[in-house]
């Protein structure tokens, strides 16, 4: 007599011989495949035969997809993402009644047979040879159990899908194979804890926990036997018995499962008239699926968190793999994101710009010297539907966002910052009258740039000279492109890059004068970090999104850590908060001050406002604000945004409030650390001074002189250069009228 293994089955060995050995087996393969027997059976037999022992020896069982959960820094969840809602549990945590019903209805004789059901198979194939057609097939549990294995492994392939699903005798023996491998390996508890794991129930719901949840609202450990007889009879077909679209089919299927029960000695009859009596009572809970269903407003963070995994080789060394590694999910992701920033981000958008008005705005918040994503926003929220939008207004292309938007101003700091890197003195002084031409050549990273146009200031009475102090407090268009003649623009493209501030589209930023007034486009989370940069106090850190990961396991995964590398010196960073604090005490963003904090930051307005940005920080939190149309369409003028209208856009007058409330609201809870204290003089006095006796050099020709009438404390000379010596260029990047409109 064969040796039985526990629950009376043949070793694996004796139901190999076995299935080689009877030709009516080959036969049987039909029976378990659902299709008649006719016809087939010796093409069958043979390349049974032949197949069975070129299979390979190990059944791959990858861990099965799950829900990823995405956390902000304080563990609080964001949102729940999955290709399949699915939560793993061990078979204790799943109801007796469930377990029982299951093995009732799919595989009565699970305990009793091994791989595969002998009994089962001649029994279905007698009733469709008799029936000359399909009415019952014989696939045991772990037969059930493998295929389910094939379609994970598919993933979201359909080709794959439809390979590991394909009525075929050569798949049929292929799974019959691993079938005996798997009861060998793992045994009937384990299997049947796989089995309730991976098959699907319906409504989006794959394994027992989840459709406990979907259905019933409650863990599969506290399923009742009326629910569980429920969930048992939708395995055989999830469209077929669904309780929400067909509940009469439902009806009868549940009550078919409980007699089975009672035919298998699980349940008594008094349980299953008790049973029977109930209707279906369904507590249904929705899929929470996606970014969509983000809490916090943080949609576009939790789709920028996606892209992350998908983009960084730390989590696959392809796009291919990371792609899969997302798909199968478990995964618990602790981001950077602030609870306490991300509120005030929300509340301030929501305060002053409405998601139906013509222009949106665009929100990033960045810690410095941590590189973290502490806070991200927009007025239109992320989603398909009106006014709705996938794209992400405040981050790169290639993560999920636009083509950027032109800074305008806010990229005189880097000019700035490039020139007293350079040992330039903050009281460098330039004639910097109302209108000029390009300055023309111009030296580049590779030689020299030549052209004519003309640029002017915002305004007819912003007229020189001026001192580096009250041109960034005013925005002066004309120093910043006579500051950048002298320097050449290569130095400026170099900081610019060190501080991690690169066009929204991936392209280098173009070589020509006009870069002075911000004409290249970025992200406000480009703008962001680069000006992190300087609270920092010259070390540029990259922006970070993630903490940590935890995979089903509970194994920590590694993530990437944010790369700091000084982008210039400390006095140069010094030097530019001192010029920037000027800005928001006494210049263009004087609606944009925090009060009592120590803050900083610069305005931008592009040309024929279609941008409007402030960008600013405190020693310990920085942040970008951008407004406009990110169709590049809308100008800003006579317009209503967030219920209020105004004639002109400029940079302090939307985007610097909205910048002071958000910034408020995330620094509430922090300590209020001060800038190093750089003292540049104010030269307003001496300007005018100036200009009631005319600067000698300016004039064609001129010798650039140093001018003396410097503060004793400069500890660098100034001059004067003349707009005439500068002669002219076209900046790259004209207008339709020759000029420029780059402000405030």
């Amino acid at each position: 007599m064969a040796k039985k293994r526990s629950g009376g089955g043949l070793t694996a060995t004796q139901q190999a011989a076995k299935f080689l050995g009877v030709s009516v087996l080959a036969g049987a393969v039909l029976a378990g495949l659902a299709l008649p027997a006719v016809g087939s059976l010796g093409l069958a037999a043979k390349g049974s035969a032949e197949g069975f022992d070129e299979l390979p020896t190990d059944l791959k069982r990858p861990p099965l997809s799950q829900r990823t959960t995405i956390l902000d820094s304080t563990g609080s969840e964001i949102a729940k993402i999955y290709s399949r809602d699915r939560t793993v549990v061990d078979l204790k945590d799943i109801a007796p009644h469930l377990r029982k019903a299951i093995v009732a209805i799919e595989d009565a004789r699970f305990y009793e047979h091994g791989a595969v059901d002998l009994k089962g198979v001649l029994r279905a194939l007698n009733r469709n040879a008799q029936e000359g057609g399909v009415s019952q097939g014989a696939s045991t549990l772990t037969q059930q159990y493998v295929k389910n294995v094939f379609v994970e492994e598919a993933g979201n392939d359909a080709d794959k899908v439809a390979q590991a699903t394909q009525q075929t005798v050569g798949r049929k023996i292929k799974e019959l194979k691993y079938a005996i491998q798997i009861e060998e390996e793992l045994g009937k508890r384990r299997i049947l804890e796989n089995y309730l794991n991976i098959t699907f129930f319906g409504q989006q719901a794959y394994g027992a926990e989840a459709a406990a949840q979907r259905y019933f609202t409650k863990s599969a450990k506290d399923l009742t036997l009326g629910e569980s007889a429920l969930l048992a009879g939708l395995v055989q077909s999830p469209t077929r018995y669904d309780p929400v679209s067909n509940e009469d089919e439902a009806l009868k299927r549940r009550n078919t499962v409980l007699a089975r029960m009672v035919q298998h000695g699980d349940i008594t009859r008094d349980e299953a008239k008790a049973a029977r009596a109930k209707p279906i009572e369904l507590k249904m809970s929705q899929p929470k699926n996606g970014c969509i269903t983000a809490n916090s407003g943080a949609g576009h963070f939790c789709d920028y968190v996606r892209r992350v995994f998908l983009n960084d080789p730390a989590f696959g060394k392809t796009e291919k793999a990371r792609s899969k590694r997302w798909d199968q999910g478990g995964l618990t992701v602790k981001t950077t994101l602030d609870p306490k920033a991300q509120s005030s981000v929300n509340a301030s958008i929501e305060k002053h710009v409405h998601k139906d008005d013509k222009v949106a705005t665009a929100v990033s918040i960045v810690e410095p010297g941590s590189g973290k994503i502490l806070g991200m926003g927009q007025s239109r929220p992320y989603g398909l539907g009106k006014n709705d939008t996938e794209i992400n207004l405040a981050v790169d292309d290639d993560m999920g966002g636009g083509a950027g938007y032109q800074p305008g101003s806010t990229f005189k700091p880097v000019i700035a910052a490039a020139g007293l890197d350079r040992g330039m003195s903050p009281y460098q002084r330039y004639s910097s009258p109302y209108r000029m031409k390009y300055p023309s050549p111009v030296n580049t990273c590779k030689g020299q740039w030549s052209g004519s146009a003309p640029v002017e200031n915002e305004n007819r009475k912003e007229v020189g000279p001026y001192r580096m102090k009250e041109a960034t407090a005013k925005s002066v268009n004309t120093y910043f492109v006579s500051l950048i003649s002298q320097i050449g623009i290569c130095p400026v493209t170099d900081m610019s890059k060190k501080m991690g501030i690169e066009r929204a589209d991936g392209k280098d930023l173009d070589q020509v004068p006009s870069i002075s007034l911000g004409t290249q486009e970025v992200s406000p989370l480009t703008m962001a970090e680069g000006y992190a940069t300087f609270a920092n106090r010259g070390v540029h850190c990259t922006p970070v999104a993630i903490e940590s990961i935890t995979d089903a396991q509970g194994k920590q995964l590694s993530v990437p850590k944010t790369e700091c590398e000084r982008a210039m010196s400390a006095k140069t960073a010094d030097t530019v908060n001192a010029l920037l604090r000027g800005v928001v005490e006494d210049g263009t963003g004087k609606q944009a001050g925090l009060g009592g904090r120590d803050s900083a930051g610069k305005t931008g307005t592009t040309d024929n406002r279609y941008a409007a940005w402030f960008v600013g920080y405190a020693p310990n939190m920085s942040g970008a604000v951008w407004v406009g149309d990110p169709n590049h369409q809308v100008q800003m003028k006579d317009i209503s945004i967030g219920g209020r209208t105004y004639d002109k856009v400029f940079g302090g007058e939307v985007p610097g409030p909205i910048w002071r409330d958000m910034m408020t609201g995330a620094l509430a809870d922090k300590p209020a650390q001060k800038f190093k204290n750089v003292k540049i003089k104010d030269d307003k006095k001496d300007n005018r001074k100036n200009k009631k006796r005319p600067n000698r050099n300016n004039k064609p020709g001129g010798n650039n002189k140093p001018d003396h009438d410097k503060p004793d404390d400069n500890p660098l000379p100034d001059f004067s250069i003349p707009p005439d010596v500068l002669g002219g260029g076209d900046g790259g990047r004209g207008n339709d009228n020759g000029g420029w409109d780059f402000g405030r």
